[in-house]
């Protein structure tokens, strides 16, 4: 199983947050961090603010923490939540894509197992689990 960009981008943010959960972070700070695009970076605080993982607050002192206990978030439910929209192959879209193997495929149960035992397998763990080791 391959994740998106934004899912790695939003998992190395949280892991980042969870490292120092007593201050907030400002989008800038974590794209000079990583070396990434600020503007990327704000697309995925919207959505990890919407789904309340993360507070954000505007102006001086400001910024993205935690929204709760790093041991309370579910690595699973930050993986389904930023690969929302993104189907592991196409038959297995809201839609079920435009697969002509479909109606006689039997790939596509065993895909959808697999995807199960991963997010089960994610499930497991916390973002405290992995947390960045704090730098001294």
């Amino acid at each position: 199983m391959r994740l998106t960009a934004f899912t790695d981008y939003g998992l190395r943010m949280l892991m980042r947050m969870a490292s120092a959960p007593d201050r907030a972070f400002s989008t800038a700070e974590l794209a000079e961090e990583f070396g990434l695009s600020r503007n990327h970076l704000a697309k995925i605080m919207q959505r990890l603010a919407g789904a309340g993982l993360i507070q954000t607050r505007r102006g001086g002192g400001g910024g993205a923490e935690l929204a709760r206990p790093a041991n309370e978030i579910r690595l699973g439910t930050i993986i389904r939540l930023l690969e929302e929209g993104q189907p592991l192959v196409e038959c297995l879209s809201a839609d079920g894509g435009a697969c002509t193997l479909t109606p006689r495929c039997r790939l596509k149960a065993r895909l959808r197992s697999a995807e199960i035992a991963f997010l089960s397998e994610l499930d497991q763990s916390t973002l405290a689990d992995i947390a960045l080791e704090p730098v001294a």
